[in-house]
């Protein structure tokens, strides 16, 4: 018999909030009737200052089938939350989760880049992803070099050796969902590697909330830029020399107003 499921999520704090939240939003979104267009990450988007899609499409899911499948692996992977007597636990946890969402993110959009200006194929221009497959991916990967003894548990009967989990899901995912991104989940094994073996290191929590500080400001910023959501205290002005965009609040009688200067900006797959 196993712990019964409070212990389980008391054991497993950080994973069974963000599966938690990843929940609420997938209710939200079939309540909404919201498309992948409306959430989803492309290059597209993000070349229209859309860089909000970052984030929102990490821990967006459409169908049900999706979020069960991450989910399901994210909340066997929350053992790592358990073992800090190795180096991880759910500091490391928070730390590098955040890490994850924001770098597999930026390394699919390079990947974009280059597949469309230097391979000149377009199609990538249009594909959009959605998911948390890069991070689920990254923490296999992870704990497959931190933890090689562990074991992948999916939908409490499917057992896989963590040490081959990441490829073997990333050619199973593949061959079962064509849609499945596989770039995306591609990005968070390489994202993964280069934290487990130290490319990618000395994240504390100063650092986390620094990062965390610096995700919200440009979240707000570009839903502003990019007319998805007007925040009334923000206003964006072009200045005279586009090099040097600045940043200043203005006194008002009702407060005070955050002005930003900046230059001007020069198919859906599951994750």
């Amino acid at each position: 018999m196993g712990k019964p499921l409070f212990y389980e999520i008391w054991d497993k704090p950080a994973t069974s909030c963000v599966i938690g939240i990843c929940s609420l939003i997938w209710f939200y979104i079939q309540k909404k009737n919201i498309g992948y267009s409306h959430v989803g990450l492309s290059y597209e988007t993000a070349l229209d200052s859309h860089h909000w899609r970052i984030i929102t499409s990490a821990f967006s899911h459409i169908s049900i089938l999706h979020l069960v499948f991450n989910m399901s692996a994210l909340w066997s992977l929350g053992v790592i939350e358990k073992l800090g007597d190795i180096g991880l636990g759910v500091e490391y946890y928070l730390h590098y989760s955040l890490l994850l969402v924001v770098l597999s993110g930026l390394l699919v959009l390079g990947i974009y880049h280059v597949l469309i200006q230097k391979f000149k194929l377009d199609y990538f221009r249009r594909v959009t992803a959605v998911g948390y497959s890069c991070v689920v991916f990254g923490w296999m990967t992870i704990l497959s070099a931190k933890q090689p003894s562990s074991k992948l548990e999916l939908f409490g009967f499917l057992s896989l050796p963590i040490s081959f989990a990441p490829f073997e899901s990333l050619i199973f995912t593949s061959i079962i969902v064509p849609q499945a991104s596989f770039i995306g989940h591609l990005s968070g094994i390489i994202v993964g590697y280069s934290i487990a073996w130290g490319l990618i290191h000395g994240m504390n929590n100063y650092w986390a909330i620094s990062m965390f500080g610096w995700v919200v400001l440009v979240f707000v910023y570009s839903l502003k830029k990019s007319g998805t959501y007007d925040f009334n205290f923000l206003v964006i002005e072009s200045v005279t020399d586009p090099s040097l965009p600045s940043v200043r609040f203005l006194a008002s009688g009702n407060g005070r107003t955050l002005q930003m200067s900046s230059s001007p900006d020069v198919g859906a797959n599951l994750v």
